[in-house]
């Protein structure tokens, strides 16, 4: 306590660490670093207490928030939550919080990797992308969680993101363990028309491309499909070869669907859409002009 004018007193406590400060109440200063608290959050909070009472509530919601699925979605009262990161922070729990939390999703991360590892070859692609789209929305919700502990913690000590550390986690924990049975199933996938649906394909393409860029590499071709302008200018030489490659694509369709207008659009529109930039309006007249005449 600090003595005041007039025999009063002020009370200038420092919470200090990794938690954000309080000052005197007379001073109006409120920086991205100081912020006023309630009286409740000054009780302080034990090692033992965060470890038996915040910590298991905690968890329990970070668990739900990543099992859950649409259909069987349970509220949270994230109000709590919210309020139970505040006060961990403020009483200096971030760092050991921190490390929980990545404890837990790990552990979450490698069991689900060892699911995948046991998943036959014909529903392997379907269980990862449920997998990947199922965590990264669980994400969504973990994260702003967590917002002060990332605030006052993360950015200002380790000088990261959450969010990319737990990223991170599952492109080391699942994606780079998985990647390489994954990738020729999507190319058996892709070279077998409707064998699983473009918007499964879709999704699994871009969010490994999200995750590592350079994966490109691995089938460049497939993730061109996918990606714009992922791949260096076509060339003149090369036009022959993609005429091959739409007409095979094309024979494909006509056999699965016998729809001749729906096709000839989307053959060509893939050639527009994916070189058309490339390669000029000339070339890509000459280039149509190959197909048979009951293609065009």
């Amino acid at each position: 306590r600090l003595s005041g004018g007039g025999g009063g007193t002020h009370t200038d406590e420092t919470l200090g660490g990794d938690g954000p400060q309080v000052q005197s109440p007379s001073s109006a200063f409120c920086s991205r670093t100081l912020c006023f608290l309630p009286s409740s959050v000054m009780n302080v909070i034990s090692r033992e207490e965060y470890q038996s009472t915040y910590w298991p509530k905690l968890e329990s919601a970070i668990e739900q928030l990543l099992t859950q699925s649409p259909k069987d979605y349970i509220p949270i009262s994230y109000e709590q939550i919210y309020s139970c990161v505040y006060k961990c922070v403020c009483q200096q729990h971030s760092e050991q919080m921190y490390t929980d939390l990545i404890g837990k999703i790990t552990r979450h991360l490698q069991h689900v990797s060892e699911e995948l590892k046991s998943s036959p070859p014909e529903h392997y692609i379907e269980k990862f992308n449920t997998a990947l789209t199922q965590y990264m929305g669980a994400l969504q919700s973990i994260v702003p969680l967590f917002i002060y502990m990332n605030k006052f913690y993360i950015e200002t000590k380790l000088n990261r993101d959450l969010r990319e550390d737990l990223v991170k986690l599952f492109t080391d924990c699942v994606a780079e363990k998985h990647v390489c049975t994954l990738m020729p199933l999507l190319l058996q996938a892709h070279s077998t028309p409707f064998q699983i649906t473009p918007s499964t394909m879709a999704s699994i393409i871009k969010g490994l491309y999200a995750l590592r860029p350079d994966w490109v590499q691995l089938a460049p071709a497939l993730f061109s499909n996918f990606i714009p302008n992922i791949l260096p200018p076509a060339m003149e030489s090369q036009l022959c070869e993609y005429a091959a490659q739409d007409q095979k694509f094309q024979r494909d369709l006509f056999v699965h669907r016998g729809a001749g207008e729906s096709v000839v659009t989307t053959t060509w529109g893939g050639l527009t859409s994916a070189h058309a930039g490339q390669v000029g309006v000339e070339q890509i007249v000459c280039f149509m002009s190959a197909a048979p005449s009951n293609q065009v």
